[in-house]
């Protein structure tokens, strides 16, 4: 077994001990050629190159490695087993002759170099030589093989070889850094590509949705008749849409006092053009006629002819087209308030409550702006009639308590059918429930708006229309004057009496119905006329009205052209030259 320590069995030539690790291990060295040409120790004695065996005394293992180094001329005392700091008691075997020192193991013998003294002091006073410092290694561990380097060759035969490149060395996340680099820089062009493909898009919605809502817009004035100078119904005066080219829905409502007897009326009109809603008052004092010719008040057909003969009587009077009656007892009226969570009324009269025995208990309701009204409440202020008050006032707080109801009913359609099957009524036909629910819902939209009001319909003694003050409420929101009559239907003539007889009025119109015309009551003048009069307005009636004069007996030079009454096609004023036929 080899000792790692062993400087006889290196192989690398001739070496000397420099000292001792941390552990307690010898550390070698090469040693260094003595000066004088002196063989260097060697402590173990070794063979030389030709096999001869050294004599015991110049064994290795009788070396003391304490003994002072004195240059190779002091003769070794020979090994002492009981003398291990070289006291020199041992043998001595005198001075040996020098032996040939050919090398260890066939190398060259190294220079002479002084023996090696662990304590730094030599056998000689004299100065000694430095020693030249050198790198210490175990022997047997001997360094890389160094390859003999070639000669550099000339510039021009130097053969470059690919291993020699940085760049064919490079690992290959250098690469993947570079690919991921370019995908990046690849997704942001495409993601600021994308941006701008999105920005043309919306702009280019834009512009799309700004020229539908502008041409939608313009569609819309041109077909509500308000766009100024375009609009084929524009009027040659005023420039508004003209009042027969106007849409309107109307239904008439008779309120039925079941306690306190009498009855209201109301049209409700929903003007669809204009976007207005109008409840239009009727008096029950206006002068009908009926299907036979005779004549009687608004009132009086309620009760005795039926919803459907007073809204035919209606129609021809004023010239409108009804779709439907909504008979309206004051309990459902109450029930109706409940429903919709009472209301807001602008009361104009303290109103007693009914079944009140005191007659100075508390008002039922009180005068006063914003009066909230129940169902009770709601039935007793639409039905009070002050001592002394005109019909028309009892009318105009109906009228209130319409507006109330509508504002605050739901303007959802199936909400508002919803309520009025809720109420249980019996509508006559042709009116539904959904077409009222339908109906009642667009005019709580307009109340909630602000854009519906109520009107009362101006009537003069003797329950006839005045063409000056009814051309405003019939024409303008009826749109009474806008019903065109069939070729084959009869002419409506208004009569109007100035002949100081009552009694004239009923034989013109016996006579004018026996002629095929339609009679319309104008009512009696407050003063009387000499002449008559036959008026047409469209020239197209100027025939009627010749033979309308002619029926009654009255001259043609009479027949002028001028202004009608609202409902009626020509007008007859009725002098004191007219003659009935007996």
């Amino acid at each position: 077994m080899n000792d790692g320590y062993d400087a006889g069995h290196g192989g690398d030539g001739p070496y000397e001990l420099v000292g001792y690790d941390e552990y307690g291990r010898p550390v070698y060295r090469h040693a260094q050629a003595a000066p004088g040409g002196q063989q260097q120790y060697d402590p173990y004695q070794q063979q030389g190159q030709f096999g001869q065996q050294a004599p015991y005394g110049q064994q290795g293992y009788g070396y003391d490695q304490y003994a002072p180094a004195d240059g190779g001329q002091t003769a070794q005392r020979p090994y002492d087993p009981y003398d291990p700091y070289g006291s020199g008691t041992g043998h001595d075997t005198g001075q040996q002759p020098p032996t040939p020192d050919h090398g260890s193991y066939g190398y060259p013998p190294a220079a002479p170099q002084q023996p090696y003294d662990p304590y730094g002091a030599a056998a000689t006073s004299g100065p000694q030589p430095r020693v030249a410092e050198q790198t210490a290694h175990i022997p047997q561990q001997a360094g890389p093989r160094e390859e003999p380097q070639a000669p550099a060759p000339a510039d021009g035969d130097r053969d470059y070889r690919t291993e020699q490149f940085a760049f064919v060395e490079e690992p290959a996340t250098d690469s993947e850094d570079v690919i991921d680099w370019m995908k990046f820089t690849e997704n942001r062009t495409e993601r600021r590509e994308e941006a701008r493909r999105r920005a043309r898009t919306r702009v280019v919605a834009l512009v799309v949705t700004l020229a539908l809502v502008a041409a939608g817009g313009v569609g819309y004035l041109w077909y509500a008749g308000k766009l100024p100078g375009v609009s084929s119904s524009d009027d040659k005066t005023g420039g508004t849409t003209a009042a027969g080219a106007q849409k309107r829905d109307v239904i008439a409502v008779h309120l039925h006092d079941t306690k306190g007897g009498g009855t209201s009326t109301a049209l409700l009109v929903d003007n669809t053009t204009t976007k207005q809603g109008t409840a239009v008052l009727v008096p029950n004092a206006l002068a009908l006629t009926g299907d036979d010719g005779s004549t009687t008040t608004l009132a009086q057909s309620v009760d005795e002819q039926g919803p459907d003969a007073t809204r035919t009587a209606l129609d021809s009077s004023l010239g409108t087209d009804i779709e439907g009656t909504w008979r309206l007892d004051t309990p459902y009226l109450q029930i109706l308030v409940d429903l919709v969570g009472n209301i807001e009324v602008d009361t104009d009269a303290d109103v007693a409550d009914p079944e009140a025995k005191d007659k100075g208990a508390t008002p039922l309701v009180r005068k006063g702006e914003g009066q909230t009204l129940s169902g009770k409440m709601a039935v007793a202020y639409a039905t009070h009639r002050g001592k002394g008050e005109s019909a028309d006032a009892q009318l105009q707080r109906f009228g209130q308590v319409m507006q109330g109801v509508l504002r605050k009913l739901s303007s959802d359609p199936q909400a508002a059918t919803t309520t009025v099957q809720t109420l249980g009524l019996i509508l006559d036909p042709p009116l539904t429930e959904n077409d009222l629910g339908s109906f009642l819902a667009g005019l709580s939209d307009r109340a909630k708006g602000g854009d519906f009001r109520t009107t009362l319909l101006p009537v003069e003694d003797g329950g006839t229309l005045s063409a000056e003050t009814s051309d405003s409420v019939v024409k303008d929101v009826l749109g009474g004057t806008a019903k065109s009559p069939d070729k084959d239907a009869a002419v409506s003539v208004s009569v109007r009496n100035a002949t100081g007889e009552e009694d004239r009025t009923g034989k013109a119109r016996v006579v004018l119905l026996n002629g095929g015309f339609t009679f319309l009551s104008g009512g009696t003048a407050s003063g009387t006329e000499a002449a008559s009069k036959v008026v047409y307005a469209d020239a197209a009636d100027k025939e009627n009205a010749l033979e309308v004069a002619k029926t009654l007996g009255l001259p043609t030079d009479a027949v002028a052209q001028g202004r009608t009454s609202a409902n009626a096609r020509v007008s007859v004023v009725l002098g004191q030259d007219y003659e009935p036929a007996s």
